[in-house]
């Protein structure tokens, strides 16, 4: 009885296997659904469309934005996370909804790693240190004098608390020993429009978003959170430059599945993004909206997450963001 109870379950195993796999082939056979867990108009959203329009036109099959914003990106990534993970609903993941809000969120309703099936990095974005051009700070020296003359006067904007632009932001506070106070909303898009409207008077965002009003003056760009200068805005210095050596602040964009997706498909997705990704015309569109390309395998994304949840984790602690 034991024989026949293992060659049945070992049949079962093959007879499931194959209708996953069978299954897999048919992928895509309807709309697929990508949940951007920002509002429109932000940097993730952005380099989503780029994506999401390119992946549309190599699968046979529209690709879906579902914008679904609030608490840091971490209430669209929780819907995806429970989504049936059949290939129909995949997820922006970034640096904000995987490695910060561990460290962010006390009842994270998903688990970064064990919910979700890694699948390629899709772009790098630098961070934009902006001012609203009444501000009188030409520069990041005369943003911080200006800061250091009238503490916790100046208001700063972020796409949330816990997201990576808040913390961007207390990394040069603590980096310049200066003191802002923070005006959190819910999105790198509502943030932005609050410093264009004179709401608040500084934002250092994602350069995807902010780059439009960068180049039209809305928006008095003072600085690149990343080690080099961006080509989107060449004149632009870096915080380094600007006498803070060692500061870095990006983001990473990444496209995964639910936990449980088959692996076919998981393969297929890969094969497809990385293509999508490297073709000339995807680059021209990226490289213009402020986000540099870059995939990736699965593992090295998984990676990614397993090594930053602890490194954001540190950064938290010392910006002294207190966990909702």
């Amino acid at each position: 009885m034991n024989n026949r109870a293992l060659l049945a379950a070992a049949l079962c195993s093959v007879a499931l296997l194959h209708a996953a796999g069978a299954s897999a082939q048919a992928w895509p056979a309807k709309p697929i659904r990508l949940m951007v867990p920002f509002p429109p108009g932000g940097s993730t959203d952005i380099v989503a469309r780029i994506v999401a329009q390119k992946l549309s036109e190599r699968l046979g099959q529209s690709t879906v934005i579902e914008n679904r914003g609030g608490a840091g990106g971490t209430l669209g990534t929780a819907v995806a996370a429970k989504a049936a993970p059949d290939g129909y609903t995949l997820t922006v993941a970034s640096t904000s909804t995987h490695v910060v809000a561990p460290s962010v969120y006390v009842n994270l309703d998903y688990d970064p790693v064990k919910d979700f099936a890694p699948v390629s990095l899709m772009a790098v974005s630098p961070y934009l240190l902006v001012v609203t051009p009444s501000l009188p700070a030409k520069t990041l020296q005369e943003l911080v004098a200006l800061a250091k003359k009238q503490p916790g006067k100046l208001n700063y904007a972020s796409a949330g608390v816990g997201s990576t632009t808040h913390l961007a932001m207390e990394m040069l506070k603590f980096a310049s020993s200066t003191f802002m106070l923070h005006i959190p909303y819910n999105g790198n898009g509502p943030a932005g429009s609050a410093v264009i409207g004179g709401q608040v008077e500084v934002l250092f965002g994602s350069l995807p978003a902010l780059l439009p009003h960068a180049k039209s003056g809305r928006a008095r760009a003072l600085a690149v959170g990343t080690p080099k200068r961006s080509p989107s805005l060449p004149d632009v210095p870096t915080v380094a430059e600007s006498g803070y050596p060692g500061f870095d602040a990006s983001l990473w964009l990444a496209i995964m599945a639910p936990a449980g997706t088959p692996q076919p498909i998981l393969d297929r997705l890969n094969k497809e993004i990385v293509a999508v990704v490297g073709a000339a015309d995807t680059k021209v569109a990226l490289d213009k909206a402020g986000a540099e390309p870059l995939t990736s395998t699965p593992a090295e994304l998984a990676a990614m997450i397993r090594d930053g949840v602890p490194k954001y984790a540190a950064i938290v602690k010392t910006a002294g963001v207190k966990p909702e």
